[in-house]
């Protein structure tokens, strides 16, 4: 088998499998294999959209999360995400992180529209990203697992009237963002706590410098919202073609043949690892813990 054989071998074996049926399956070796650092950057830009609309930005103000337990908050979301990608939502981890979803959910007021775009998010930035970036392309089985997957998990949330095709699901994301991307301040500081806990990945010397390649990433609406100024265009082109380059470096590099998930990463909240028990808000882990078992 030629190095092209191996490089291409998982796309050809997803390209056997059907969106509808095996979108589980599809979706973890997408997760896990083809492509773990582009959905993980791609999700975290979905969660900073989200910010970007005032009745979510408000709630995750008021209960001060973000602001002072922001990466438990980051690796707890990323965690739940990934539990689910690497099991899948009919197995026991799978449904006990959808349990743990609905049980937070339910402590706050929010609206069926802002569930559905948050959803949204997840189906359609990985797949913008990927066109913008990835080392190949998704084919259209790819794409269209990806919807089959959050489909059913949306379901599984008691999340309605959740568009039944992808083409309309990624309309309502676009109205959507149109109608409801509006500059408030909680936008401003939810966001900025956020992106500080990117910049404290790296080095204090280097953040002043990525802090505006980090709003490089960000479309018009989502600067207006966050009431950015629009970066420089050289900012812009380094960010972009930063990360053109990087997948077409990725595209000669060898096949991966153990799994990368999120769940798989040493992280700063759990440096001795975690159960998923201890995900959740601060606040809310005890009730949390106690409630009743529900889906």
């Amino acid at each position: 088998m030629s190095w092209l054989d191996l490089r291409y071998a998982r796309q050809q074996q997803i390209q056997r499998l059907d969106p509808v049926t095996d979108h589980c399956q599809i979706c973890h070796l997408l997760a896990g294999y083809e492509f773990p650092w582009d959905i993980t950057r791609s999700l975290e830009l979905a969660m900073l959209k989200t910010y970007c609309v005032p009745s979510i930005s408000q709630l995750l103000d008021r209960t001060n999360e973000f602001h002072h337990h922001t990466q438990k908050r980051y690796d707890d979301t990323g965690l739940l995400v990934a539990e689910i990608l690497k099991w899948g939502y009919d197995s026991d981890r799978g449904r006990e992180s959808i349990r743990r979803m609905n049980a937070i959910h339910g402590h706050y007021p929010i609206s069926n529209e802002d569930f559905l775009y948050v959803l949204s998010t997840f189906i359609y930035e990985p797949i913008r990203w990927n066109e913008r970036f990835g080392w190949r392309l998704f084919a259209e089985t790819e794409k269209l697992a990806i919807f089959y997957f959050w489909l059913a998990i949306g379901k599984k949330m008691h999340i309605r009237d959740i568009p039944s095709s992808y083409e309309r699901f990624a309309q309502y994301n676009q109205d959507y963002e149109r109608q409801h991307f509006i500059y408030s301040d909680s936008n401003r500081r939810v966001g900025e706590s956020t992106i500080n806990l990117f910049l404290s990945w790296f080095p204090a010397w280097c953040r002043p410098l990525f802090r505006p390649c980090v709003h490089g990433m960000f479309d018009d609406l989502t600067l207006a919202a966050f009431g950015y100024s629009n970066p420089p265009v050289a900012v812009r082109n380094l960010v972009e073609n930063s990360l053109k380059l990087r997948g077409h470096v990725s595209r000669w590099l060898l096949p991966r043949r153990k799994p990368d998930f999120f769940t798989d990463s040493k992280l700063r909240s759990y440096p001795d690892g975690y159960e998923l028990n201890d995900l959740g808000p601060t606040k809310m882990l005890s009730h949390l813990n106690h409630s009743p078992k529900q889906e």
